[in-house]
């Protein structure tokens, strides 16, 4: 039935293409129809119109300068619902460096190419004043979040958290009910997103998805393509200290020596600058208790130039 009823929805969409508002283009590739939408109105429309029909909708939010790790969400989306809905906005409100907001790469349409081929179904691409309308009162949600905001990313880049919660909060409510997918590669983010989803009750299940890599185990990012040709050879690095992590883990190193000797590893190449490197509780991202060794993941973000880069591994 989902099948029929998903087939009707999208020659009903190519049959309103041209008169309903805020739709900037379908285009076609093999037997997938990728609608672009551009107003928070048309793609409540849309997905008001899907969910009636009996479609499940899945919901993967980026800010473009996509890869195969974003390719990876639709794909994941695509096993579990019947319709994907992917999205795409650089949100300012959660730069607190002017920038690196101004150098974020924008590939619009390498990004929708690469949408179509992994099979999503809708794209929202909105402008920021759809988001953030001027004049209107920003009623911002506040969220007991448990101090999930406060370490590592949060003590690194003030202010990153409350826009990052201000913006999903803002499309979780655009999309309406779904299964959201977000990468693991941004640990701490999906804890403050699952937190928010929770505390504000939103019909929104939050699915998180593994980390996808380079060959050289370098974690997929937007901003490696601004890393020089030498900057990419050093980056792996960063999982390489990982690795390192792990392997010790499984010994009787206490946490405090696993940190030191990853911190050692990367100190023999300079270029690398460590912010922070931490074994924290997966769930609270608390530092470990004496002898815990479950539940742990190890968090790194570090400067490779003037790329900020971030990765993490579970350790049990």
């Amino acid at each position: 039935m989902c099948g029929i009823a998903k087939l009707r929805f999208f020659f009903d969409s190519i049959k309103e293409r041209l008169s309903f508002g805020g739709f900037y283009a379908i285009a076609f590739l093999k037997s997938f129809v990728l609608i672009v939408v551009t107003t928070i109105s048309a793609l409540r429309a849309k997905l008001d119109e899907a969910r009636q029909q009996g479609l499940r909708v899945g919901f993967a939010p980026t800010m473009g300068a996509l890869h195969r790790g974003h390719a990876s969400l639709v794909h994941y989306a695509r096993e579990s619902v019947d319709l994907v809905v992917a999205s795409i906005f650089v949100n300012p409100t959660q730069f607190n460096d002017a920038s690196d907001l101004k150098n974020y790469p924008r590939t619009f349409d390498a990004d929708r190419a690469l949408l179509l081929e992994a099979g999503c179904d809708i794209l929202f691409f909105p402008e920021v004043n759809e988001m953030y309308p001027e004049g209107t009162a920003e009623q911002t949600p506040v969220v007991d979040l448990g101090g999930l905001d406060l370490p590592m990313e949060g003590a690194s880049r003030p202010g990153h958290f409350a826009g990052v919660v201000r913006i999903v909060h803002k499309l979780f409510e655009a999309v309406g009910p779904c299964r959201a997918f977000f990468g693991q590669k941004d640990f701490q983010q999906l804890a403050i997103v699952r937190r928010m989803t929770r505390e504000l009750a939103l019909p929104v299940e939050v699915v998180g998805c593994p980390i996808v890599r380079e060959a050289d185990g370098l974690a997929m990012s937007s901003r490696n393509v601004r890393l020089t040709a030498e900057e990419r050879l050093i980056a792996p690095l960063l999982y390489a200290s990982l690795l390192l992590v792990q392997e010790l883990w499984a010994g009787e190193w206490s946490a405090a020596e696993v940190r030191g000797r990853a911190l050692d590893f990367l100190a023999k190449e300079p270029r690398i600058e460590p912010i922070y490197l931490e074994l924290v509780d997966a769930d609270t991202l608390l530092p470990l208790r004496e002898g815990q060794k479950k539940n742990a993941v190890a968090c790194i973000a570090a400067r490779l130039g003037v790329i900020r880069l971030i990765d993490n591994v579970v350790l049990g």
